[in-house]
């Protein structure tokens, strides 16, 4: 891909979970963008975690939202230093990962993942969030390993 002037937004949403493969992702995009005029959407989702029998309660501990906000704050402050010409937007949302992610992939030219894996044989399947991206996303998708 090469730089871009067709008066379009191009843009590439990459995936953030404070996990060392989504850094790795973010920082590819970046790069990425870089190379062709895009912006970068750092895109993190959260959800209420769910316990048995009841949905959590907000008041027993855990404010999601700013958790969220936190990790993907830091992600883009240790990656952004190297490209500080490229245009990185956070983006928090509240909902599955691998749904915010495909529904932030519309109109996008890329989509940016890890993928943690298990290592051994597992190590050459996808993680279910990539995998779900791979073949739900609305755009292409790239796929960064640890």
């Amino acid at each position: 891909m090469t730089a871009q002037d067709d008066g379009q937004e191009h843009r590439i949403v990459a995936g953030v979970d404070g996990s060392a493969s989504s850094k790795a992702a973010l920082a590819w995009a970046v790069r990425q963008a870089g190379l062709t005029g895009a912006t970068v959407d750092a895109v993190t989702a959260w959800d209420f975690p769910v316990v048995f029998p009841a949905p959590w309660p907000p008041q027993m501990g855990g404010d999601w939202k700013e958790l969220a906000r936190r990790v993907v704050t830091e992600a883009v402050d240790e990656v952004s230093g190297s490209a500080s010409q490229v245009e990185i937007r956070p983006r928090i949302e509240e909902g599955n990962a691998a749904q915010v992610l495909v529904d932030a992939s519309d109109g996008a030219d890329l989509l940016v993942v890890g993928s943690r894996g298990h290592g051994g044989f597992v190590e050459a399947l996808l993680g279910s969030v990539s995998q779900h991206c791979a073949h739900h996303a609305g755009c292409p998708v790239v796929v960064i390993r640890d």
